[in-house]
């Protein structure tokens, strides 16, 4: 089979899985707190990179890497999984699957924000009207849909869902000059932030078993959002003749979600919800084209 083919079939897989997990947050928060779903679940992904580095015959990269490059891996594992994923889950604790999902897809916009001051990169008009036209689409999720009261329904999650997207973009923006081995650097992300994560809920003492459907719920989460997924996507973009022609289809993720929460979780799928989303992602395939 071709490596074009190869790399969509990558691509759809990563799709179909990224699809399903916020209805898995969803669930699995009935069964455990958001801080020990980021703690089981990060073991998960510990032991599933390990693997896929011992496959591919990586695990020596680890010796060769500095002090430096143990404390960048110390900073991004501190952003992520730790911090990004404490704020992402209890965002999903405290909001509808819908809006909590459609809201965390405001990143690329955010990313794009932050890179004036951090990278110093210029913006144009075309990306400012880009931007606009994702934060309408904010505001139409947050207030379901009567955006000239500018009352949020819940303002504490859309807050936390929206920082969610300022701590993944700081940590793509710190990423970007680090030329170390995805897996390899992943892992070591996730290793620090276990780290974190586990004096987290020893300081708090609230560190404690799981009930089985927890586990279950843990283990999946591990290994399709945080861990296996992200290798499926990498495969995909390094077999495709160009990035563009895989990097689209991750839009149908958030829309996929949606058919799945409604059946999964049996929320209502507002229709505010749909058309805050479809404004996010058209200010997003915007402002990929200008910026």
């Amino acid at each position: 089979m071709e490596n074009q083919k190869l790399a969509y079939i990558y691509a759809l897989l990563s799709v179909m899985f990224w699809s399903t997990v916020a209805s898995a947050f969803k669930i699995t928060l009935r069964h455990l707190d958001f801080l020990h779903l980021v703690f089981y679940a990060t073991i998960v992904s510990i032991i599933a990179l390990f693997i896929i580095l011992c496959a591919q015959k990586k695990l020596n990269l680890l010796k060769g890497y500095s002090k430096s490059d143990y404390l960048r891996s110390l900073l991004l594992g501190f952003l992520n999984p730790f911090l990004y994923y404490i704020i992402l889950f209890k965002a999903y604790s405290i909001l509808p699957a819908q809006e909590a999902l459609s809201l965390n897809y405001l990143w690329p916009i955010t990313l794009t924000l932050l890179s004036i001051p951090i990278l110093k990169q210029k913006i144009s008009l075309m990306s400012i009207f880009a931007i606009f036209i994702s934060f309408i689409g904010v505001i139409v999720i947050a207030t379901h849909g009567n955006i000239l009261s500018l009352k949020f329904t819940n303002p504490l999650g859309v807050s936390l869902a929206l920082s969610s997207t300022i701590i993944w973009s700081l940590f793509w923006i710190y990423n970007i000059k680090d030329r170390r081995d995805d897996v390899a650097k992943l892992f070591l992300n996730f290793l620090f932030g276990f780290i974190f994560i586990l004096i987290t809920l020893i300081v708090t003492k609230k560190l404690a078993l799981p009930s089985v459907r927890g586990l279950f719920g843990a283990t999946y989460t591990g290994l399709f959002e945080m861990g296996i997924t992200f290798v499926l996507w990498l495969k995909a973009l390094s077999l495709s003749r160009t990035t563009a022609k895989v990097s689209n289809l991750i839009y149908l993720s958030p829309f996929f979600s949606l058919v799945i929460i409604r059946f999964a979780l049996g929320e209502e799928i507002l229709f505010s919800t749909v058309i805050g989303l479809s404004l996010i992602i058209s200010g997003i395939l915007v402002q990929r084209k200008t910026f």
